[in-house]
Parts: structure tokens; C-alpha cells; sequence
């Protein structure tokens, strides 16, 4: 929010985001695709695209082929949406993920939780 200096006061307006999306979900097929750099500042701007995904009522594919970085708060995420896809029936499947990205998946225990997959390219 941001002072607006027509008014008197200090009346506040609202600021329009301007970062791309670099999460969005396409409910048909279920995928969850996540690109760029992902760390704790783009946070929030994930949530949407998590909440749209635990509307899903099926598996949730995570297209990981363009995620350059993550950090420990995606992948915290990504544990969260695979533990409430889990309660509901569905599982989290993660595909794609460049080999920084799958050995940090793997370090942190992700591809170890119920009803996550992590599908490797051989």
C-alpha cells in the first residue's frame, strides 16, 4: 500500500502485483507447474496455485522440468499439499526435476513421504 498525495490524509490504495506467476495449476489434467527461481520471497505467490490444486479431487502432477532453484520453503510446501492430497485419497507426483532440484527433494525426505512419487529420468 502505498500514501496517495491527492488526499489530505494518508489514504492508502492498493499496489498491484507485479510478479509472473512462475506456479500455476491447470486443473485438466491435474498439474502443478512450478518455473524459475522458487524461494521464501515468491511464497505467497505460489498459494494460489496450491489452493486450487487441493481442489482437485485426483493425483496431482508437479511439473518440475523448468525450476531453476528452490529453496527448503517449496519443498516444505510441496510436503504440506502431498500430506492433505494424501487425507483426500490422491497422491503428489513429481516430475521432471533438473538434478539440484531431485537431490534436494531427496536430501529433505520429500520422495520419502506417503503418497508422494518422484519420477526420475534415467
Amino acid at each position: 500500500m502505498v500514501a496517495n498525495p491527492s488526499n489530505r490524509g494518508f489514504a492508502l490504495r492498493r499496489r498491484r502485483c507485479t510478479f509472473p506467476y512462475i506456479v500455476d495449476f491447470e486443473p485438466q489434467p491435474a498439474v502443478l507447474r512450478c518455473r524459475g527461481d522458487e524461494d521464501r520471497a515468491t511464497q505467497s505467490l505460489r498459494r494460489p496455485a496450491f489452493s486450487r490444486a487441493l481442489t482437485c479431487a485426483r493425483d496431482v502432477v508437479v511439473d518440475l522440468s523448468e525450476l531453476s532453484f528452490a529453496d527448503s520453503s517449496l519443498i516444505l510446501d510441496l510436503a504440506a499439499l502431498a500430506r492433505r492430497l494424501r487425507m483426500a485419497g490422491a497422491s503428489l507426483r513429481l516430475q521432471g526435476a533438473q538434478p539440484h532440484i531431485q537431490r534436494l527433494i531427496e536430501l529433505v525426505g520429500l520422495d520419502r513421504l506417503p503418497g508422494v512419487v518422484l519420477e526420475t529420468t534415467v
